[in-house]
């Protein structure tokens, strides 16, 4: 005989964790979800990241699971077409091929040990050429495009700059996903190295962006007038960045071993 016991009179019943990951079967695949609870959260809402992490679930603190259970059910047909149309991962390894400044480059080992990463001409294509033991090329390719990005970065600002009279406080380079770039209410800018990946003039539109804000600290028309300026075919870009940004970032993901089998039920 099992028996059951209540918790005792006045003992608080634990809150659920604040972030949990749940399994849920789409068909064809298990798909991981992130679960988060949020006090500030005042619905539920499902968010496919750009990149390869696992959709997020945002709920307010106190959802009950059947709750969870409910709406990830009602959403199982909308996850798996999202999932299904976003870009595959592609990993920093030998023989993959990434775009550099818009141009596809493969991934070439030379077996050297301390041969530094460069960019050169195999067989009469563009290939990226990377020393070293292969569980490093991930490492060294990341660090080449990063230091890469940066020399662009800081050229297209400080053209921009110039242009305005102006300059930031400082200039990063950081591998974000939430936006391309930012300025701060200080003057620094803030990048995404995989902007070096895009074709050159969408690196410069969004230096001329983020540099507009040292003038402009909004989105009103005063602002996109200096873009204008600073860099005429802003709109150009900015579509391209919206129809191709996804799979920037799926380059250089890592998809680490099988998907987890269904929990039993």
């Amino acid at each position: 005989m099992t028996a059951f016991f209540a918790p005792p009179r006045g003992r608080p019943v634990p809150a659920p964790p604040e972030t949990e990951t749940l399994w849920l079967d789409i068909g064809e695949r298990v798909a991981a979800v992130r679960l988060k609870r949020d006090r500030r959260a005042r619905r539920l809402t499902l968010r496919i990241p750009v990149a390869s992490e696992p959709p997020v679930l945002t709920v307010p603190a106190r959802t009950r699971r059947e709750a969870v259970d409910a709406f990830l059910a009602a959403h199982r047909g909308w996850l798996a077409d999202r999932l299904a149309d976003r870009p595959q991962p592609v990993p920093f390894r030998e023989g993959a091929v990434v775009p550099i400044r818009g141009v596809d480059h493969r991934i070439v080992r030379d077996g050297a040990q301390r041969g530094r990463t460069r960019l050169a001409i195999q067989d009469g294509a563009p290939a990226l050429v990377v020393g070293g033991a292969p569980e490093h090329t991930g490492r060294r390719v990341r660090d080449f495009l990063r230091a890469e990005a940066t020399d662009d970065l800081k050229a297209a600002v400080r053209r921009h700059a110039d242009a305005l009279g102006t300059r930031p406080t400082s200039i990063r380079v950081r591998d974000t996903v939430s936006r391309w770039g930012s300025c701060s209410a200080d003057g620094a800018l803030s990048f995404s190295w995989r902007l070096v990946m895009a074709p050159p003039a969408v690196l410069d539109y969004l230096a001329a962006h983020e540099v507009a804000h040292l003038v402009e600290m909004n989105h009103s028309p005063a602002y996109w007038r200096v873009v204008d300026r600073l860099f005429p075919a802003h709109r150009t870009a900015r579509a391209w960045l919206k129809r191709e940004g996804a799979r920037l970032h799926a380059i250089g993901a890592d998809p680490d071993g099988p998907a987890p089998a269904l929990p039993e039920r």
